[in-house]
């Protein structure tokens, strides 16, 4: 099982770079372990390119259609004191936004406070950065890029 950060699973849904790269990641695991704001966090982002124009009416319904799928696929990390605590470490300690020191805080609760044990799919690069100072295996790796 991986953790997959919003920013991984959105090009699972609709046609993004790296969306072939990121659907073979889930075909070698299939298990997805989630921020209990994902979904929120992909509806978003799926709103804001239908109104940008880049998504058509159609192209939304279905991705709205494959996120309700996906969701009830994956398992999640609910909110809670312990990710509270970690998030608050997490903004002291790296450069990040409130949302994304949650996304991490959620990794670093489900991996039981040892990192090594749980690898994160994610494609934002700050939110990259801070979980491998933080001692993640952070995938799609540099060196996937092509």
């Amino acid at each position: 099982m991986r953790f997959w950060d919003s920013s991984a699973l959105l090009p699972l849904l609709i046609d993004e770079p790296r969306g072939a790269q990121l659907r073979q990641l889930l075909a070698e695991d299939p298990l997805i372990l989630a921020w209990w704001s994902s979904r929120v966090e992909m509806a978003s982002a799926l709103a804001r390119r239908e109104r940008e124009g880049l998504l058509t009416g159609p192209e939304t319904v279905a991705a709205f259609a494959g996120l309700q799928r996906l969701a009830q696929s994956w398992e999640e990390v609910t909110p809670g004191d312990p990710v509270r605590s970690a998030a608050l470490r997490l903004l002291r300690a790296h450069a990040l936004r409130a949302a994304d020191s949650l996304q991490l805080a959620a990794a670093v609760v489900a991996a039981s406070g040892e990192p090594a044990a749980l690898e994160i799919v994610c494609l934002d690069e700050r939110l990259c950065a801070a979980a491998r100072r933080e001692g993640f295996t952070v995938l799609p790796t540099a060196s996937d890029n092509s």
